[in-house]
């Protein structure tokens, strides 16, 4: 049996591929906490990586947050970032890691980009400015992977996910996304009884959402296609797939599902004096759905199961 490491097993991500690597039998999963390894010490790195010696790499190691959070710590968000994947990616290589998957994100391409979203659009345009540290850390990372592969003969992927949910997201009242903050005051609107759901912009922009269950199953499904099948739908140098669901919504929508599946009956008010952001963002999943691989969890169902999450983990959100 393959031997897998999972970095960033805690996470969101990392947590739901670990699940679905079990679901699957596979048994020789290794994890670290970050006590036990700290990924910004490249020697630490280099030394578990000769250790261990995995067939497998996940990466889905990340400093990770909303708006705000990028906001506020953009030196943090590029300098982690950065680090732990020179020091995975490299240490990986060093060790004989033959297959490493790299997972990035959506904001990697252009603020003003054709919609949906194509892998051909990276670096044609400026980034969103509020992540644009993160976004470049990302870059760095599927660069990284392209030049190892290009120099070395290495086999190291990346996935791009759209916005992802569901068990193991954030819910601090300041650093989360939109599905968990919406997910928390609708809640907290309920158990106050108030009459009404204040939420920012005007409703109107599009997003689209994709269950972290969904995310690991298609992760896992890129990692194990054979190198031919990978290579005829990538490119050397433009070697990342997109990772999606095809749909988005508008805000609107998204709070009327989430009020729906906490039981909120009150009015939803969106305020129009906050910024609305980027006024549509849909990943083009053409090329994952020509790999064989398309998402299973329709939008309520998977806010269904991240709300029942929360309510089982509530006593840990009292912040």
């Amino acid at each position: 049996m393959m031997k897998i490491y999972v970095a960033g097993h805690r996470g969101m991500v990392g947590s739901a591929i670990v699940r679905h690597l079990n679901a699957l039998g596979q048994t020789d999963i290794i994890t670290r906490t970050r006590q036990e390894l700290d990924l910004l010490d490249q020697q630490a790195v280099r030394d578990f990586m000769q250790s261990e010696k995995p067939d497998q790499v996940y990466l889905a190691a990340a400093k990770v947050g909303g708006i705000h959070a990028n906001n506020t710590y953009p030196a943090e968000f590029i300098y982690e970032n950065l680090m732990v994947q020179n020091n995975v990616i490299h240490a990986a290589h060093q060790s004989g890691v033959q297959k490493l998957l790299f997972l990035g994100s959506s904001c990697i391409y252009p603020r003003e980009v054709p919609q949906p979203m194509k892998e051909e659009m990276l670096m044609m345009g400026y980034l969103e400015p509020t992540n644009e540290p993160y976004a470049i850390a990302k870059i760095a990372g599927i660069k990284l992977c392209e030049s190892y592969n290009r120099q070395y003969g290495r086999d190291y992927r990346s996935v791009m996910p759209t916005n992802l949910y569901g068990p193991g997201d954030n819910y601090h009242p300041e650093n989360s996304h939109v599905i968990p903050a919406l997910l928390r005051r609708f809640h907290e609107a309920v158990q106050q009884q108030a009459p009404e759901v204040v939420i920012w912009g005007s409703g109107t922009p599009m997003r689209e959402f994709l269950h972290v269950d969904d995310m690991a199953a298609a992760t896992v499904h890129v990692m194990n296609l054979d190198a031919a099948t990978y290579q005829a739908h990538t490119q050397p140098m433009l070697s990342h797939i997109n990772v999606g669901t095809g749909i988005d919504c508008t805000i609107r929508e998204l709070a009327q599902t989430i009020a729906k599946v906490t039981g909120f009956t009150g009015r939803l008010t969106f305020d129009t004096t906050k910024p609305d952001g980027t006024p549509r963002k849909l990943l083009d999943v053409t090329k994952l759905k020509s790999l064989g691989w398309s998402p299973s969890i329709p939008l309520e169902q998977g806010l269904t199961d991240a709300y029942t999450w929360f309510l089982d983990h509530q006593k840990d959100f009292r912040e």
